[in-house]
Order: structure tokens, then C-alpha cells, then sequence
């Protein structure tokens, strides 16, 4: 049997994961161990020259007010984003590879008023000089506690993808709560902040070489073919 791998990002993202991988031969089980909800929102005032978003989650549960921002262009964090930018009706100007704080410092030449559109949980980010930005909130992540089916098998040993680092916090409390041994568990992290959140103790932590969950799902399988090899 190959070696197990869990999924515990929330929906959608949870399913395109999950058919993702499929499609590369992996066994992908798991849950989702937050919902994301929208969060009441007032539209800030003055004159923005374009929207700066780091997750799709932003145009997913911003609401009607979004509509009176289509007319700005989009500097995104990744093409999921972007992707959901346009489906949306907006003009997407940018798409970064190397997280939020890449695409500002990528704009650093320009003189740009931002509205950042975020999540509840969120990067904190270095303006440059030339650059000003205003933030809104517009949703936020719902933690949900692990089924016992699901401590049941992590008890088994697996490798566990974790796309952010709340999810890695969340995802760490858990297993300790339920005396899950980390030991048997290998970690596949979107970024080195994600790796830092789980902290230490686990079998294994590594980094996907690029912040997408195509890199991601790489990973695990090289890590699961690692996993298979020395069983074998």
C-alpha cells in the first residue's frame, strides 16, 4: 500500500487538492479543519489605484461590495488568486510567485494607494517608500477539531500536507491534544512559515519548492517515495 497522505486545507481548496493528487498516484485522506467565513466589511475611503489580495478566499467571500472595486486591477499573490480575480470580472495586472511581500517589493518603483483585501489571519507586510496601503478584512478561517476517524489514522504515520501556517498551528494542537505521536508524521509545507509552525518532533520537515499546491503535492509524493523505499 503507498504510503498514506493527509489533506486538511478547507473547501475548495481541500477537493482540488484532493483530485489533484489523485491524478499523481497519491492516497489522499483527511478532512477539512477550517471553514472560511465571511466578515462584515465597510468600505474605506479615498481613491485606490489597484487591489492587492493574497488569497482567493478574498473575492470568494467579499460580497457585494467587491463590485465597486472592479474597475482596479489586481496584483495577486499566486495564479489561484488570479484565477478567481477574473472569474470575477476583474483585470488582474500582476501575479506573484514568492508571496505577498514579493509582489509589493515588485511595485516598490511605483507611487500606488493599495487596498489590501485579507483574511483575519494575515502576513504582516513592509510597505516601500513610495508605495501606501489601507486593509480590510473580509474573511476569516473557522477552526474545526479532528474527527476520531482521522486521529485514528494519523496514528498510522503519513505525510501531511499543510498549506498555511495557521493551518500548521491548528493542525499541531490537535494531534498533541489528541496524543498523536509526531514522530510518525512527515510535514510537506507551502513555505518556510508554514515549517515554522508546526514546530518540532515530527519524522520529517521539508519545503515545496514553489508556493503552489502543484509544488506541494511534488513534494509529498517524493517524500512518500522515500517513505516506500525504506519500508520496502
Amino acid at each position: 500500500m503507498s504510503p498514506r497522505v493527509f489533506v486538511f486545507r478547507p473547501e475548495p481548496g481541500f477537493s482540488a487538492t484532493l483530485a489533484a493528487g489523485q491524478r499523481l498516484g497519491l492516497v489522499l485522506i483527511g478532512e477539512p479543519l477550517f471553514v472560511i467565513e465571511p466578515v462584515t466589511w465597510d468600505m474605506p475611503a479615498g481613491d485606490f489605484d489597484g487591489l492587492l489580495v493574497g488569497s482567493a478566499n478574498a473575492f470568494r467571500n467579499g460580497g457585494a461590495k467587491l463590485a465597486a472595486l472592479r474597475h482596479l486591477p489586481v496584483f495577486a499573490v499566486g495564479a489561484a488568486t488570479a484565477r478567481e480575480a477574473e472569474a470575477m470580472g476583474f483585470a488582474v495586472e500582476r501575479v506573484g510567485d514568492g508571496g505577498l511581500q514579493a509582489v509589493l517589493n515588485g511595485l516598490a518603483d511605483q507611487p500606488l494607494s493599495l487596498l489590501r483585501l485579507a483574511g483575519e489571519e494575515r502576513v504582516a507586510l513592509k510597505l516601500p517608500p513610495a508605495i501606501s496601503m489601507a486593509e480590510r478584512v473580509v474573511y476569516r478561517s473557522a477552526p474545526r477539531t479532528m474527527t476520531a476517524d482521522t486521529v485514528d489514522v494519523l496514528r498510522k504515520g503519513g505525510t501531511v500536507l499543510l498549506h498555511s501556517a495557521i493551518a500548521g498551528q491548528h493542525f499541531a494542537a490537535q494531534c498533541d491534544l489528541a496524543g498523536v505521536d509526531r514522530a510518525g508524521l512527515h510535514i510537506a509545507a507551502l513555505a518556510p512559515r508554514v515549517a515554522q509552525s508546526v514546530g518540532s518532533g515530527w519524522a520529517e520537515v521539508a519545503i515545496a519548492e514553489e508556493a503552489d499546491d502543484m509544488a506541494l503535492l511534488a513534494l509529498a509524493r517524493d517524500m512518500c517515495d522515500k517513505i516506500a523505499g525504506l519500508n520496502g
